[in-house]
């Protein structure tokens, strides 16, 4: 039996129904691609009504591929279940035709475009001692983890190496912290913070806020991914944030968590 046999098999098994066939697909062994597929070639399919009366329905192009967005990308998304059909059908259509403003994994990662992160240091050069510092001593279990940690930055571009002939002046030692058997990496970027001069910009208040929206009818939360990291630092400010571990030292080329004026430089983003 053919591929588009087998495919259309399963969408008659399923009373035509797209969704029903989408879902079988693990059973069958069939991807929702090849689901969408056969649906292409096939201009009609036939769904049963509880009436059982037989009727048939056009399959655009559009159709299709909101479908297959809905059940590969939206399979896992909480809709409430106080929506009609329409409104989630609607909100289904908003998500699909803006799909590109959200991130299904971390790469490509975002960048904000119009703004720079820069650090101003409250003297000139020499540097205090306070900010050369030499890697932290790291078990070799914290060590594997700083590798991993460091490779999965250097591949979103959050940070490049630093080669071997660049003076390095200002190297910050980084840890590694273990909450329940997960790793984290930090900067032990406290000198840094007591030598970087404050940003004054103005951060809303959480009660100001609360109240701004308190009589809306709807309200909608978005949570900017790695929403630090898609703040791009000045060239000039990059010698102040690099790193140094065991493999070598490192420079961030996007804003990393934990700098004095972070907040300020993201809500600057924001307004």
């Amino acid at each position: 039996m053919s591929e588009f046999m087998i495919h259309r098999k399963i969408l008659r098994q399923c009373g035509g129904d797209l969704e029903h066939a989408v879902k079988s697909r693990t059973t069958e062994q069939s991807s929702a691609e090849d689901i969408i597929n056969v649906l292409e070639e096939v201009t009609t399919i036939t769904k049963i009504g509880s009436s059982r009366t037989n009727y048939r329905k056009r399959v655009s192009p559009i159709n299709l591929e909101l479908e297959k967005f809905k059940f590969e990308k939206l399979n896992e998304a909480e809709i409430s279940l106080h929506l009609s059909d329409t409104q989630e059908n609607e909100l289904s259509s908003l998500l699909y035709y803006h799909k590109e403003a959200f991130a299904a994994d971390k790469e490509p990662l975002g960048m904000i475009t119009g703004h720079e992160v820069d650090i101003i240091l409250n003297f000139e050069t020499p540097h205090s001692p306070r900010l050369r510092r030499p890697a932290y001593p790291a078990s070799l279990k914290s060590r594997e983890a700083l590798e991993i940690h460091i490779k999965e930055i250097l591949d979103l571009c959050v940070i490049k190496k630093v080669g071997h002939n660049e003076e390095v002046e200002i190297p910050t030692p980084v840890i590694v912290a273990w909450t329940n058997g997960k790793s984290r990496m930090a900067g032990d970027i406290r000198a840094l913070n007591t030598y970087t001069v404050p940003d004054r910009y103005s951060i809303p208040k959480i009660q100001i806020a609360l109240t701004q929206i308190s009589q809306a009818v709807y309200t909608s939360i978005m949570d900017a991914l790695e929403g630090f990291h898609q703040n791009v630092v000045t060239p000039r400010a990059r010698k102040y944030l690099r790193i140094i571990v065991h493999c070598g030292v490192y420079e961030y080329l996007r804003m990393p968590f934990g700098i004095k004026n972070a907040p300020s430089h993201f809500q600057r983003m924001m307004n």
